[in-house]
Formats: structure tokens, sequence, C-alpha cells
């Protein structure tokens, strides 16, 4: 998630919005800019690189002025270099704006309006500020507003302009935005700790809010123009859970981050009758030539590759293989120009996944990397690039960044098997809307109540020394990706089973309490497992079962559930992983274990 802070009042900007930008250095940026107004005039400093580039920029450049934006760029969309930067001009150069977010018709808004217009970077951003210049007749808050009606996607943006150099204007769609009201002085912020030094007064824009913000007040609006009253709040945290905003933990924060992080991998790919990747040069004729697909990951984004590996064998009909990267390599793979190997990491930096890459393209065949970070290693060096837009992931156990991945690799899915006529989604249509109802149904998943429900299921596996998951088919998949949450971040020794594998051995090991947590979210095994679950009842196994809404009876002597929204079978996946993070997450807490950064793990492993 880039950082966005603004600043209009007394005092001097520059000051306010550096050390407001330090103050969510925690999620991570590649580069960083400011822009403000001095004698009627727009000026820009940006660099790549960390906060003490720009540091140095403005020492011999200073912004003196009592008015300024500034961001800290995670790259989205164009590299991570300093043309790339934000804050992003109009071409006249007189207005400036910060951004985060994707807009989704980028392309189609410059070409309607902005014709022969000379551009002087490769992002979608740059576009926005163009659009508001060919819209601004002196109101800067009317040609915001004109140019969002016009606008899809999701953004946060700060907006300023030299022909009005006492007015800044705010704006947001499906990406966080606060507003902090002061004593003669208005800050705004992507996060609240750039805001707290200054004032604890603060207003969370809602989706299609924009402000018009003075030093003396603010004017709150909808997309039409129609006068908006939103709550002020009085935030009391304590500096240091500042960085949190208000959870205990970074995993917390990150698991409540996951709706806005499915509708930002699905902006500008997911449309009503269609899945699109205008950054894909593949050709038809590439597609059809492959005879199977090998996904190549570790950890969590292997878990995810197990998910992916049912959908992609439906829609391109080939034999599709999983495997670690760590063994990959080593046994000789058959590849060749008939191949593609999707390579799937959360940082592009995984040293195994890397040399998977290398040793894929050595022997000819097309590879496709899903990662999060524009610009690292796999990114660059593999054929075809799918960003996960997800925003940087803090906590070691992964979270968000593995739904995103789950939801990428649909999106995949659906998009080469309708390339090449296997899977038309015309006749699909069903599956487009269940991914466009995901980020709700994760909000469902997320509210006070069922976070406490999921709490109180935790209790019963606090003093646990085993904890086996079952689940059959992609439920497997799942089940796979809630043992190694409860490992990482609990020490619970866990293991995921096929259920129909229990009796081959595994039933051995149950006795009186034994505790399990069962996935039965597939229709097509839903009895199957259940039958499986009734074995372990009967050995006075515990169950916890992950059920979808509807299914209220599995079994007549269980009566631990924890239910999902009722979804089609091919997304439960998906949401299943919200309730696993959550009974991981607690099940830490209680043991006190340290959740963010369990003993022996790192975030991102670059060593083979």
């Amino acid at each position: 998630m880039c950082g966005i802070v603004g600043y209009i009042g007394q005092k001097s900007a520059q000051d306010i919005v550096l050390e407001g930008l330090h103050s969510l250095e925690y999620r991570g940026y590649d580069s960083a800019g400011m822009a403000g107004i001095m004698d009627g005039q727009m000026h820009v400093v940006k660099e790549a690189g960390k906060l003490t580039a720009l540091e140095e920029a403005l020492k011999s450049q200073p912004l003196e002025t009592n008015m300024a934006i500034g961001h800290t760029r995670w790259a989205t969309h164009g590299r991570p270099e300093r043309a790339n930067a934000h804050p992003h001009q109009s071409a006249d150069g007189r207005i400036a704006l910060v951004h985060n977010g994707i807009i989704e018709n980028y392309e189609e808004l410059r070409d309607r309006y902005l014709q022969g217009e000379t551009f002087t970077s490769n992002t979608d951003s740059e576009v926005v500020a163009h659009v508001i210049a060919h819209f601004y007749q002196g109101d800067l808050l009317e040609a915001v507003r004109r140019t969002l009606k016009e606008v899809r996607g999701s953004y946060a943006l700060a907006i300023i302009s030299a022909d009005e150099p006492d007015t800044m204007v705010i704006c947001r769609m499906n990406s966080p935005l606060v507003l902090g009201v002061g004593g003669n002085e208005m800050l705004v912020a992507s996060g609240v700790p750039a805001l707290l030094k200054y004032t604890r007064e603060c207003i969370y824009l809602e989706n299609g809010d924009l402000a018009k913000l003075t030093t003396s007040g603010y004017d709150i609006v909808d997309l039409d123009g129609n006068p908006c009253q939103r709550e002020m709040v009085h935030i009391d945290w304590e500096d240091q859970s500042a960085e949190k905003e208000g959870y205990d933990h970074y995993m917390m924060k990150e698991i409540h981050e996951q709706p806005e992080t499915f509708r930002r991998v699905m902006t500008g790919r997911l449309h009503e009758d269609a899945v699109t990747f205008k950054e894909f040069t593949l050709t038809d004729e590439q597609i059809q030539n492959w005879h199977h697909i090998d996904i190549v990951a570790c950890g969590t984004a292997y878990h995810s590759g197990l998910v992916g590996k049912s959908i992609l064998e439906e829609t391109l009909q080939l034999p599709v293989n999983v495997e670690v990267a760590s063994e990959f390599r080593y046994r000789n793979p058959r590849l060749d120009d008939h191949s593609l190997v999707i390579l799937i990491s959360q940082s592009g930096e995984t040293a195994d996944t890397l040399e998977a890459l290398r040793e894929a393209k050595k022997r000819g065949a097309t590879t496709i990397a899903i990662t999060n970070v524009v610009g690292s290693a796999i990114s660059r060096e593999a054929d075809q690039v799918l960003y996960l837009w997800a925003g940087p992931e803090i906590s070691v156990a992964s979270t968000k960044a593995y739904t995103a991945m789950l939801i990428a690799l649909y999106l995949l899915a659906f998009y080469l098997g309708d390339r090449v006529g296997h899977f038309n989604l015309a006749d699909h249509k069903d599956l487009l809307e269940a991914l466009a109802k995901l980020p709700d149904q994760a909000e469902s998943l997320l509210t006070e109540a069922k976070k406490e429900e999921i709490r109180q299921h935790s209790q019963a596996l606090i003093d646990a020394d085993h904890l086996f998951y079952i689940g059959r088919g992609s439920d497997w998949a799942v089940a796979q990706e809630g043992a190694l949450k409860i490992k990482e971040i609990s020490y619970i020794h866990a293991e995921a089973y096929a259920a129909g594998e229990l009796k081959h051995g595994t039933l051995a090991l149950v006795t009186d309490g034994t505790p399990f947590v069962a996935i039965a979210l597939q229709e097509k095994t839903f009895e199957k497992t259940l039958s499986n679950v009734n074995e372990v009842v009967a050995r006075k196994g515990r169950v916890l079962c992950l059920l979808k809404e509807g299914h209220d009876k599995i079994s007549d002597d269980l009566d631990k559930r924890i239910f999902i929204p009722d979804c089609l079978d091919m997304v439960a996946p998906i949401l299943a992983a919200i309730p696993l993070q959550l009974l991981a997450y607690y099940t830490a807490e209680a043991r006190g274990c340290d959740i963010d950064q369990p003993r022996n793990l790192a975030k991102s492993v670059t060593v083979e």
C-alpha cells in the first residue's frame, strides 16, 4: 500500500509531510516525492529509493510553502524509478496529485481526452492529472468531480493546483484515506499514524467522497456534488500501535485488508463477461501450443498452486503439475517449448523459485510469474508477469498475499481458457459474478461477532500437541494452508491429510480428544468427507468443521462449526482461508506466541 500525506495550514508543510511519510514507512515503498506551490508555480521533487534520497533532494530544492502533498510509492503500474514516482503533474504543470490504487480505464481516458499530449511516466496516475486539467475551468473540486465520474477503478487522491494555492482536494474509492482536522490546519493521509502528532480528530472518508480542504475547514460532497456529513472520530491509539492502525499485530491488520486486496487484484481485470490482462503479450498460438503446465512455488504460494491446479485443468483441459521449487530443478523436469511454467512468489525474490524460473527458461518453456513486487528478480526474468497489487505484507505469516494469489490464479485460468475456447466465459458468468461478490463476503467474515466466534473455537486448541486438518480435493489444498498457518505462529504440530486417507494409517493416531479441523465445502465430496468426520467422532476425536451456510448438519455428534457465506464451490477456497487464518491467530495469541515474527522464520527466503 502506498503512503499519502498532505498538509494545509500555517506551519512548514515540507517538514510535516516528510514526518508523516516516515511514519508510514512500515508499509514498504520504492520511491518518494512531494509537491507544493511557491510564487504561483508548482514545484515537484521526487526520487527513486528511500525517503533519505528525497530528503537530500529537498535540501537543495526546499518547498517553502504551507501546503504540500507527499507520497511513498509501492509500484503497481510502471517500474520503480524516478519518472514513475509521485506526485504526477498535468501537461502544463499547474496541477499535481498523488494516488493510491489502480485506474482501470486509463487508456480509454487517454484516448478520449488526451490525444496528442506528452506523458513523462508509464503510470495510470499521470493520466488522471491530465484529465483533471482537461476539465479545469477555475474550480478544482468540480474538475476532480467530473474526472472521477469518468474513472473506473480504485483510488485515494490528493490534488493541488497552482491556480488555487489555498485549496486541496481529496477523494477515495476502495482505497483508504483519512482526513485529520486540526486548529487552522487540515491533514490527510492513507494511514492514521501520519496524523497523530498534529490531531486525533479524524474523518474516515467513504467510497465516492470528495473533500475540499482549506485552512479554515472542509466540505465533503459525493460524486454528484451533493453535500455529505461524516462522523468525526477521536483516535486514542498509543504511538506504538499506530502503525498497526489499532490492531495488536500486523497479521490481524493484513487479515482485515483482504476485502480491499480482493478488489485491487480484480480491478481492470474482471469484467461482467470477460477477464483481461492488458500487460500480457501471449498469442493464441502460444497458448494452444502448450501440452502441460507446471506450477512452481514454496510454502504458502505452493498451497495456492494446489488450488489453482484443478481450476487450470478445467479451463485449459491440460495436465497440471504442482511442485515445490526446492525440488523442481533437481528432478530434471521434462520441459520444452510446449510447456508453461507458472512461478508464484510474494516477494519475487524467493531463491528456489527464481532458480526454477531460470531452469524453465533454459529448457524453452513459457514462464508466467505471479508476484507482488514490481521490479523483483522473478518479475524481471519471467516472460509474462501477473502482479497481485496486494500492497506490502509485513507479518511473516502470509494472509492477504495468499488469497490474492488464489484470485490471480482464478483470473489467469479463466483468461487462458477463454482465449483458446476451452472455457467460454460467456457461458460461465456465474463464476465471474461469484468472484465479484468475494470482497463483500470477506467483510462478513471479519465482523466482531464472527471473530469472537472463531476465537472461542480456538480455545479448544490452546493445549494441543498435535492437530490434524482434513479435506478432499481443493478442500485438501485449503487444509494444507490451514495447517501451515497454525504451526507457523502457534508452534502446534499440525498435519493436513486427504480425508479419504485416514483409514490408511492415520486413524491409528486418533484417541479420546484428538483435535481435527475438517474442511467440507465441496458438494461433490461433501458426503464422503462427512463419513470421514464420523470415523473420527466414533473414535472420540474432536472435530471443528468448516462449512458453507446451509450445511447445518454434518454429524449428530458434532457441535463445533464455522460457516462461510454460501458461494460456488469453485471460489470457496478463497473465503475458507479467512476463518483458518483467524483460528491460527487466536490460538497463537492465547499461547503467547510472537505472531508477526515467529521463531526461526523469515518473510522472504532468499537462499536455497
